[in-house]
C-alpha cells in the first residue's frame, strides 16, 4: 500500500502529507478501469500519465545507468477546494480493492484552508471527537425494594411528551366549564427529526423521513414528528393527511412561506406546529445561505425565487426588534394564521439570555413550547469559528432554565426541547434522557437521523462534511438528480421505522429501572450522576466515582 503523491507547485501550496485524508493506492491491484476516478464527488483523483525513472543495474559491469518509463496512474489533488474528503466512494467502487482514503493525524490544512480571503467552514460538527458531557452521565437511581423495578420487556410503558402549554387542572377545568379558548397540546414521541430543510436535504432523503414518519404514526403508533426547516415543503405535502406529522418552520429569509399560506384553505389537517426560528446551536447570529448549485428548479419554485441563485436569510427577522416584540407580533400572528389551534414555539441558540427568553414566553399565553439548540448542533454550512466556539453547551442551558421555571412554579407549563450534540457519538437515547432528566420535556436530533437513516459519512474528524457544496457522495443533501438518485427513499424510511424501534426499547431499559412507567422521567435529575465534581456541582446532580 504506498500513498499517491504530488508536488506543490507553489511555495504556499499543500503536499498529501498536509491533508486530512491521503489516497491510499495499491499499484499492483489497479487496473486502471477509473471508476474510482468517475464517482470521487470532489474529483480529487484523476488518471494522468506519469513519468518514471527505471533503474538500470548490470551486475557484470560497474556501469549504472538510467532508462525512463510512461505509465497511466492515479494521482491525487492537493488543491484545497478538491482535497480528499475521506468520503470512501473510491474504496466502494473499486472492484479489487486497491484504493482507499486514509486519515492524516499530522495534517497542516487549517492552516492553508483561508483561500481567497473567506475564513475556512464546513457542513457537520465541529471537530471534538472525544466524549460529551452528555456520554459521561449515568443514571444510578434504581428502584429494588420499595419501588420495585419495572420489566421492560413485558410492561407497558408511556414515554410520550407533550407540545404545548399545559394550564394547571384548575384553570383547564374553568375554562373548559366557561367555553374559553385553551391552549393547543400535541402528544408526540419525544425524540423529534429536527429542522433540515428542503433544498438543504435532497428530495429524496427528504421523502424518506416522512415516509418513514407516517409508517411510524399509522402503523406503529409512535407518534414521530418531523420538523422542515426553513424551506417549505412540497405542495402536495401542505395538501395531505401527513401535514399533520410535520412541524413547519418559518425562518428569516421566509423561504416556502407563500406555498404555505395559499395551501391553508386546502389543508386537510393542521400541522403538528410552527417553529418560528431565531438561531441555531451551530452558528448562533449567522445568517444561513443555500448556494446557488442547490437551487434546483423545484427548489426555486417552492421557494418562490429565480433558478440558480444564492438564497441568504439574514441573522434576524427584519421585522422584529426585540424578543418581546417577536412574541407579541411573530407568535401571535402565526397563531391566529390556523385559529390558535396549532403550538407555535420559538427556536433559539443556546446562550446565557436564554432565560430571558424563557421568562418573556411565560407571560405570554400564546407561546407554547421553548426549543433550545446548543453549541454541538450540526448544520449544513458554518464558519469552523461559529462550530468550534460560539454557542453554549446545551446541558447546563436545559439546567438553568427549568430551575427558573420551577422557581416561578411553571415547569409543567411551559416544555422544554433540547438539541445540540444529542446523539454526537451514537449514544443518542443516553444522551436525551439525561436531558429530559436535567428539565428537556424532549429533543431534536438532526444529524444522527442522517447517520442511522441515510448512511451519512461525516463525522468529528472532519471527515466528508460537505453538506453545504452539494456534492454529498451519498446523495443526502445534493440537489443533483445524477447523485440523489443513489439514495433510495424506502430505504431511508426503514432505516428510520427501525431506528425509532430501537429507540424505543433502549427509553424502556431506562426506564425500567427508575420504576417509572406512566410517564417520562422530566426534571428527575436525582437520578444523575456524573464522575465530574465540577459539571455535578453546574447541573446540581450527584457526584459519583
Amino acid at each position: 500500500m504506498v500513498s499517491i503523491r504530488s508536488i506543490p507547485s507553489q511555495p504556499g501550496s499543500l503536499s498529501t502529507n498536509d491533508l486530512p485524508w491521503v489516497i491510499h493506492h495499491r499499484e499492483d491491484r489497479c487496473t486502471l478501469c477509473g471508476k474510482c476516478a468517475a464517482v470521487c464527488p470532489v474529483n480529487t483523483l484523476k488518471l494522468t500519465y506519469m513519468r518514471k525513472r527505471m533503474p538500470k543495474i548490470v551486475l557484470s559491469s560497474s556501469e549504472r545507468g538510467s532508462s525512463f518509463k510512461t505509465f497511466v496512474g492515479i494521482r491525487q489533488n492537493t488543491d484545497v477546494g478538491r482535497r480528499c474528503i475521506g468520503c470512501g466512494s473510491c474504496a466502494m467502487v473499486c472492484p479489487n480493492e486497491a484504493i482507499a482514503p486514509g486519515y492524516n493525524e499530522g495534517d497542516r490544512y487549517r492552516f492553508q484552508a483561508a483561500v481567497g480571503g473567506d475564513a475556512p467552514k464546513r457542513g457537520g460538527r465541529r471537530n471534538d471527537p472525544g466524549a460529551s458531557l452528555l456520554d459521561r452521565i449515568v443514571f444510578n437511581r434504581i428502584s429494588m425494594l420499595t419501588d420495585p423495578a419495572l420489566d421492560a420487556g413485558r410492561h407497558e410503558f408511556s414515554y410520550n411528551t407533550l407540545l404545548g402549554r399545559v394550564l394547571p387542572p384548575e384553570e383547564y377545568v374553568r375554562r373548559k366549564m366557561s367555553g374559553e379558548w385553551i391552549p393547543p397540546v400535541r402528544e408526540i414521541f419525544p425524540f423529534v427529526i429536527g429542522s433540515m430543510s428542503f433544498g438543504a436535504l435532497s428530495p429524496n432523503m427528504w421523502l424518506g423521513l416522512l415516509q418513514g414518519v407516517a409508517y411510524c404514526n399509522e402503523v406503529l403508533g409512535i407518534p414521530v414528528v418531523m420538523a422542515t426547516g426553513e424551506g417549505g415543503c412540497p405542495p402536495w405535502v401542505l395538501r395531505s393527511p401527513f401535514l399533520k406529522y410535520i412541524i413547519l418552520q418559518v425562518a428569516s429569509g421566509y423561504f416556502g412561506w407563500d406555498e404555505i399560506i395559499r395551501a391553508i384553505p386546502e389543508m386537510q389537517c393542521d400541522p403538528a406546529a410552527i417553529e418560528i426560528k431565531y438561531g441555531q446551536g451551530a452558528k448562533p447570529g449567522d445568517g444561513g445561505l443555500l448556494q446557488w448549485f442547490k437551487v434546483s428548479k423545484l427548489i426555486a419554485r417552492l421557494r418562490g425565487v429565480p433558478e440558480g441563485v444564492d438564497l441568504p436569510s439574514p441573522p434576524v427577522h427584519q421585522t422584529l426588534y426585540s424578543i418581546e416584540e417577536s412574541v407579541m407580533k411573530m407568535i401571535q400572528s402565526m397563531s391566529m394564521a390556523w385559529n390558535f389551534k396549532v403550538p407555535v414555539y420559538p427556536k433559539i441558540s443556546g446562550s446565557t439570555s436564554a432565560k430571558s427568553v424563557l421568562n418573556n414566553l411565560v407571560r405570554n399565553p400564546y407561546a407554547s413550547a421553548l426549543m433550545i439548540d446548543g453549541i454541538d448542533g450540526g448544520t449544513g454550512a458554518a464558519y469552523d469559528i461559529s462550530l468550534n466556539a460560539t454557542g453554549h453547551p446545551i446541558a447546563s442551558n436545559v439546567r438553568d432554565c427549568y430551575l427558573d421555571l420551577c422557581k416561578q412554579g411553571k415547569q409543567n407549563e411551559i416544555p422544554i426541547f433540547a438539541a445540540g450534540g444529542v446523539g454526537k457519538n451514537g449514544n443518542v437515547v443516553q444522551n436525551a434522557l439525561a436531558l429530559i432528566m436535567l428539565g428537556a420535556s424532549g429533543v431534536h436530533m438532526g444529524k444522527y437521523i442522517m447517520q442511522s437513516a441515510a448512511g451519512c459519512l461525516g463525522s468529528e474528524k472532519n471527515r466528508c462534511n460537505v453538506c453545504n457544496v452539494g456534492i454529498c457522495p451519498k446523495g443526502i443533501t445534493s440537489q443533483n438528480a445524477k447523485i440523489y438518485r443513489r439514495l433510495d427513499p424506502d430505504d431511508v424510511a426503514q432505516r428510520v421505522v427501525e431506528t425509532f424501534q430501537a429507540i424505543q426499547i433502549e427509553v424502556k431499559k431506562v426506564m425500567a429501572p427508575l420504576g417509572r412507567s406512566q410517564s417520562l422521567p422530566i426534571g428527575m435529575s436525582d437520578a444523575l450522576g456524573i464522575a465530574d465534581k465540577a459539571a455535578a456541582d453546574r447541573l446540581n446532580i450527584r457526584y459519583v466515582c
